[in-house]
């Protein structure tokens, strides 16, 4: 019998290039974290960062802690020594009560400030959601979520927050705050919406979705962490706007109500006696003016350290 011959099998050499099941997830991680560090390393180079940082502490160092910066009572008041200009005793003057007037100015800071984080941070959230799954989703989706936000967008923030709050027996922070939440959020719900269209058809979102992942895993890990830069830019940005929506609407008469202590109030208080005792105007100003100036640079900051491109 003639010997027949198998053809021998043949072994491939295993490519050493090919990477480790887990390699993606670090390498993604690292990169983000290089993304990070990029972010940082620009941010203090930056001098308007430093100065805008500098600031906020100041600031934010009165909301929550005012005793460190005076001891005097902003409520003890002598009728007598109303309305006094600057002095070694008085550093910004008295007011029509005859308060010490720095004391009011420095207490004025936390619900000022306050109601500008609370607002920030509700209407982040709101913007993020319906950003997000507008962004993704496309569609007669986004089309309901566009046409909403456009409606509510079409109504000037001051007009609508002076009616409903013309309305409301009590005006106190929480007030203030849930009716600016009500007409503020379509600016940054359409930033957001933005910044996800941008990035839902990137090469990373496909193979995502190529390899089984889920709307909501997909929205969660890769389109979240990658359209939030410009968000948060906006955000902090925003959050300086609405410390001076919040001294606009209590200068008209429609924000925070006394006893409660704020910048706006000051402002309000101050309006008849702009000629006569004008120092009553020009410290709040100087205090909202600068508290404004440092949450938008600062905004201004970050946005172009998280998103590069918005440079160009």
């Amino acid at each position: 019998m003639s010997e027949i011959h198998r053809p021998e099998a043949r072994v491939e050499p295993i490519d050493s290039t090919l990477e480790p099941a887990g390699e993606p997830a670090k390498t993604k991680k690292v990169e983000e974290a290089s993304l990070l560090a990029d972010a940082w390393r620009s941010l203090r180079r930056n001098p308007w960062f430093i100065i805008s940082g500098v600031l906020l502490v100041l600031f934010l160092s009165m909301a929550i802690f005012p005793q460190l910066f005076t001891s005097t009572d902003p409520r003890e008041c002598l009728l007598g020594r109303s309305r006094q200009a600057p002095s070694a005793e008085h550093w910004f003057g008295t007011d029509i009560q005859g308060c010490d007037y720095y004391s009011r100015v420095i207490h004025g800071a936390r619900n000022s400030i306050a109601v500008g984080f609370i607002v920030a941070i509700g209407t982040f959230i709101i913007a993020v959601v319906l950003g997000l799954v507008a962004g993704y989703f496309g569609s007669w989706v986004d089309a309901v979520i566009s046409r909403f936000t456009d409606m509510v967008f079409a109504v000037p923030y001051i007009l609508g927050a002076l009616v409903f709050l013309n309305v409301l027996e009590s005006r106190g922070v929480r007030e203030v705050a849930f009716v600016l939440i009500i007409f503020m959020w379509p600016t940054m719900t359409r930033l957001m919406r933005g910044s996800v269209i941008s990035v839902v058809n990137s090469e990373f979102v496909l193979a995502a979705r190529a390899l089984g992942a889920g709307p909501i895993t997909i929205m969660r890990r890769h389109i979240l962490p990658n359209s939030l830069g410009p968000v948060i830019g906006y955000a902090t940005v925003f959050t300086g706007i609405i410390i001076g929506a919040e001294a606009t609407l209590t200068f008209l008469g429609v924000g925070l109500q006394l006893p409660a202590i704020s910048w706006g109030l000051q402002l309000s208080d101050a309006q008849p006696f702009l000629q006569t005792v004008p120092h009553l105007l020009l410290f709040p100003v100087i205090f909202v003016g600068l508290t404004v100036f440092a949450f938008m640079t600062m905004g201004d900051a970050i946005r172009d350290a998280l998103d590069p491109k918005s440079k160009k």
